[in-house]
């Protein structure tokens, strides 16, 4: 039902379906997120509207204003917004509270009708009668109190002129106190509606993938973590460390073995193909070490504060113990075998999709359960991040109800959704609880493209899905790194590391790896997914290489991450217009943290262009100016709101802290 004042079309709010209700938006500790709503009223009377956050304990927090701006357009009629932020993990909520407001009312009305000669004495009245209901509330300070009991006292003083009076009255001391203290009558409140605030790891961080069997197993692995903390990454992702299937085991390139012929000896593999004669999904293959050997793994990264991350693929080898004793967790094909994973016309035969059908998820015997059960295994030995291969393949309700169970009792466990898929899937897995997604930030090259997307993750989708730009995968090695050279990996690393609070790379990146399998492939040469693959670290990061310069390129990216406040954000982008379509421009603010980037998207020649900075988004006023401070460089201007830049390949990007203004 309607209320006394309307107030319609709240955002954000997450609706599946009708008859559900609403599912918590996403916000994470200290992030700041809008919310907005249709507001209006019979008549020409004023009216107001505050947020009210209601936290985990179920106590209201202090009411944040809501305010209007001019309407663009037929949709922002009417349309009143305020940012909030939540300061503990948990369940959250929001209200708005909507009112007629007396105050407001008499002041317009007053403003006209006193100049006007019109009622004076009358207003007058009125507006001391308004002012005495203020000042019996509650809340106000001795400052206040007296700023009303003065303005009382003019309206009601016959003997001083009415200009007087009035000015008085409408001063800003007064209007500051009672737009402190409003009267709030036919007091209408919607919602509660739903937020769940996770902690800030949830939206803000620096990925880092690699394979740990090419690190010469956890041992390995560990002696590789020092360089890993020192380029600034915050979670390291391991791909699956389970053992890996014996029955139609892929060889190098996704080599397959003629059929009858037996597997290679020095065929290691993919790790996604998971579960063998020595353990399933609970399980780590026995040439990478120990569960103890694991333990120490974690137990290292801790030190050097960094989290680990967990592949979690839901499928199995053909000789994956389940297999064998749960053969209904499988789809079985008119022949009676069981239906291998394929994507035509690619064939993964070393791969049996699953099956959530047979059972309800809550039951003992379901594939559900026992997912839950291997999650929370892990989670015991210190993995509080799962990165989930191809969720879009297995149910959503499934996804809703596994990663409830989770949050039930381990609210600060994080799940990333690897959904290259249609919008309705990522969308939806991010609604029912997925914390971070991957994108199509991969494939968006072009500036247009860019600055869409940025808009579209930055505001359109952030209460649903938080972004997480992967530069490159196992699995993607984007034609523009591969012929773009060194600038290519400059510029798609400043580009993720400064639009996105959450960014990654997949080992190799930092060395400029960008070798396809053959031409029109966005797949490695000598890919890790089905080898081994030896790099000598030393030698190339040695002074002088590719390895270096870009390592040393990623570092201070991540380190300008970790100094700034704003690029830790994500829904507070905003594009600068440029005149060039090389060159994109995007600012950043957090409070006083102001940054400016600035990118050359071509890396084979220089670009130059003027870029018209907002300066209202940054909180300057027009014809401002101010001084620069580029981050990467140790450069200063002044800049004003037209400013020429020229951008290098070598030096593709400028990231500008906005050091002052006059």
């Amino acid at each position: 039902m309607v209320g006394r004042i309307p107030v319609i079309d709240v955002k954000p709010v997450l609706v599946t379906a009708p008859t559900e209700g609403a599912l918590p938006v996403k916000a994470a500790v200290g992030e700041p997120f809008p919310v907005s709503a249709t507001v209006f009223r019979e008549g020409h009377d004023r009216l107001g509207a505050e947020v009210v956050l209601v936290g985990p304990d179920g106590k209201r927090r202090p009411p944040v204003r809501m305010t209007t701006r001019p309407p663009v357009d037929r949709h922002s009629v009417d349309r009143y917004e305020a940012w909030v932020a939540a300061d503990v993990e948990g369940p959250w909520a929001f209200e708005i509270h909507a009112w007629s407001s007396p105050l407001g009312t008499w002041f317009h009305d007053a403003g006209i009708k006193i100049r006007a000669g019109v009622d004076v004495e009358l207003m007058f009245k009125e507006g001391k009668l308004l002012f005495e209901r203020v000042l019996k509330g509650k809340g106000l300070t001795r400052a206040e109190r007296a700023t009303v009991k003065a303005a009382i006292a003019a309206a009601g003083d016959t003997k001083r002129p009415v200009e007087a009076r009035l000015a008085q009255i409408e001063s800003a001391e007064v209007v500051a106190a009672l737009e402190a203290h409003p009267l709030r009558d036919l007091l209408t409140v919607e919602g509660p509606f739903p937020v769940f605030v996770d902690r800030p790891r949830a939206l803000f961080g620096s990925w880092y993938e690699f394979f740990p069997r090419s690190e010469g197993g956890f041992a390995g692995s560990t002696k590789r973590l020092p360089a890993i903390a020192a380029m600034g990454f915050d979670v390291v992702y391991l791909p699956p460390i389970h053992p890996i299937g014996e029955v139609n085991r892929k060889g190098p390139n996704n080599t397959v073995a003629a059929e009858g012929e037996p597997i290679p000896d020095d065929w290691d593999g993919s790790p996604w193909a998971i579960g063998s004669r020595y353990g399933g999904h609970d399980a780590i293959h026995p040439d990478l070490g120990t569960i103890e050997d694991f333990d120490a793994f974690v137990a290292e990264a801790r030190a050097l504060d960094l989290e680990v991350a967990l592949d979690l693929a839901l499928q199995a080898a053909p000789d994956h113990p389940w297999v064998a004793a749960h053969p209904e967790w499988f789809t079985t094909r008119a022949d009676g075998t069981i239906a291998y994973a394929e994507n035509p016309p690619k064939k993964y035969q070393d791969i049996y999709p699953v099956n959530f059908d047979a059972y309800p998820y809550d039951h003992p015997d379901s594939l559900a359960t026992e997912v839950l059960r291997v999650v929370r295994h892990w989670m015991a030995h210190g993995v509080r991040i799962f990165r989930v291969d191809n969720p879009h393949t297995k149910p959503v309700s499934f996804w809703q109800w596994l990663l409830a169970e989770v949050r039930g009792t381990d609210p600060d466990v994080l799940f990333l959704a690897e959904a290259f898929t249609k919008p309705p899937m990522m969308q939806t897995l991010g609604a029912v609880g997925f914390h971070q997604s991957y994108t199509y930030f991969t494939w968006r090259t072009a500036k247009v493209d860019i600055e869409d997307y940025l808009l579209e993750v930055s505001a359109e989708s952030a209460h649903r899905v938080r972004p997480n730009f992967f530069v490159n995968t196992p699995d993607i090695l984007h034609e523009f790194l591969q012929y773009g050279g060194p600038p290519a990996f400059r510029i798609r690393a400043a580009l993720a590391a400064t639009s996105s609070p959450t960014w990654g790379v997949y080992s190799g990146y930092e060395l400029g790896e960008h070798v396809a399998v053959r031409p029109g492939s966005e797949e490695y040469l000598d890919s890790e997914k089905y080898q081994v693959r030896h790099r000598d670290w030393d030698a190339a990061t040695a002074p002088g290489t590719v390895g270096a310069d870009l390592t040393s390129y990623i570092s201070r990216l991540n380190a300008v991450r970790r100094a700034h406040p704003a690029l830790q954000l994500l829904r507070n982008l905003t594009v600068n217009p440029t005149d060039s379509d090389q060159i994109v421009s995007y600012s950043k603010v957090a409070g006083p943290d102001r940054v400016i980037v600035v990118i050359n998207l071509d890396p084979h020649q220089p670009r130059e262009t003027m870029v018209h900075v907002d300066l209202a988004a940054l909180g300057l006023p027009p014809g401002s100016s101010y001084t620069v401070h580029d981050e990467l460089t140790g450069d200063e201007w002044t800049w004003g709101e037209h400013n020429y830049v020229r951008l290098p390949p070598e030096q593709p990007a400028h990231i500008l802290s906005v050091r002052e203004h006059t």
